[in-house]
């Protein structure tokens, strides 16, 4: 029986902007509980503002919920601050960056080890999409190349963060649908799901639930694209 837990949201300001909601934090704080202390913070999705910055911002939103805030980026031996902490975040901003990021490090595998292992994860936008089994569903540009596209692989789906089938007037180019379809017709048996901003997806063990009200897309090739209401199940995409 599986032990992993995880909250992965689509939006980070949701939890960590200037006006971030009761709701994510409220999840977060239902989510982690009171029995972790230590979280530990991937901030290597940082690109224009520094991870010190990102750091500071976190335990800035961290600290009140309960939880002491350690950066890997800080940290002198990166396995043993994985192996050490209660909890692991992972940020959002470029998810190329974040990825090159977690391979440097070399705490992918420590990670994945811990998590696996039952250690609650938390991720937000790119920390949401490194916890599929590849970043090929992201939304963002290649400004850095990592070893891999090869992810963390927390869950056997792909996540599609900041989904939006908004079509502006005048935009020419793909719909997110229409980019989302590709992949699946380049990947058969492979799901993607696409979650709306204000909503999470929360991993409990064998248990899959959608948190925020609002409809997730999913994608498989031979499938029309279609909406899952969060009254729906979601167990399908675990198995």
């Amino acid at each position: 029986m599986t032990k992993k837990r995880l909250l992965l949201l689509s939006n980070g300001s949701d939890l960590i902007g200037d006006n971030p909601t009761e709701f994510a934090h409220g999840a977060v704080r239902d989510f982690l509980g009171a029995v972790v202390r230590r979280v530990l913070f991937v901030p290597f999705a940082a690109v224009t503002r520094s991870e010190d910055e990102y750091a500071v911002k976190v335990r800035r939103h961290f600290g009140p919920l309960g939880y002491e805030v350690e950066s890997l980026h800080e940290a002198a031996d990166p396995r043993a601050a994985v192996e050490a902490a209660d909890a692991v975040a992972v940020g959002g901003g470029n998810t190329f960056h974040l990825l090159r990021g977690l391979y440097r490090s070399g705490a992918v595998e420590a990670i994945r080890a811990r998590v696996e292992g039952g250690m609650p994860y938390v991720g937000w936008s790119a920390g949401s999409n490194v916890a599929c089994p590849t970043i090929r569903t992201t939304n963002d540009m290649p400004i850095v190349e990592p070893p891999t596209f090869a992810a963390l692989g927390l869950v056997p789906f792909q996540i599609n963060p900041h989904y939006t089938d908004a079509h502006p007037p005048g935009h020419m180019g793909e719909t997110r649908d229409e980019r989302l379809s590709e992949f699946v017709h380049a990947n058969p048996g492979v799901r993607v799901i696409g979650i709306r901003e204000g909503t999470m997806l929360r991993v409990e063990g064998a248990e899959i639930s959608l948190l925020g009200g609002k409809p997730a897309r999913h994608f498989l090739k031979g499938e029309e694209p279609r909406d899952i209401a969060p009254e729906e199940s979601f167990g399908f995409l675990l198995r």
